[in-house]
């Protein structure tokens, strides 16, 4: 359900703001997205899973957050981010 931690250092490479950053706002949404992904397939799968679901809602607030955060701190990197995560908001 989890990410490994190969599937962590993927995505540290590519979002990474400098080369020693290991957790930036940016980084934080992206390893979110990706874990948002993975429970939403569970999810598909599993529709009676009421306590994923919660975790799930918490991930998306957090993930809101962060994003509000970026925005009111630099709208570029916000637009170019939810661009490359692919994320609609």
């Amino acid at each position: 359900m989890s990410l490994t931690a190969s599937e962590k250092q993927v995505l540290m490479s590519e979002y990474q703001v400098h080369e020693t950053d290991t957790g930036s706002a940016d980084l934080q949404v992206a390893i979110l997205t990706k874990r948002i992904t993975q429970l939403t397939d569970h999810l598909k799968q599993n529709p009676k899973d009421h306590a994923s679901r919660r975790g799930l809602l918490k991930m998306i607030g957090r993930r809101r957050r962060l994003l509000g955060y970026i925005n009111k701190k630099d709208s570029n990197r916000y637009q170019t981010l939810i661009k490359r995560l692919g994320i609609r908001r």
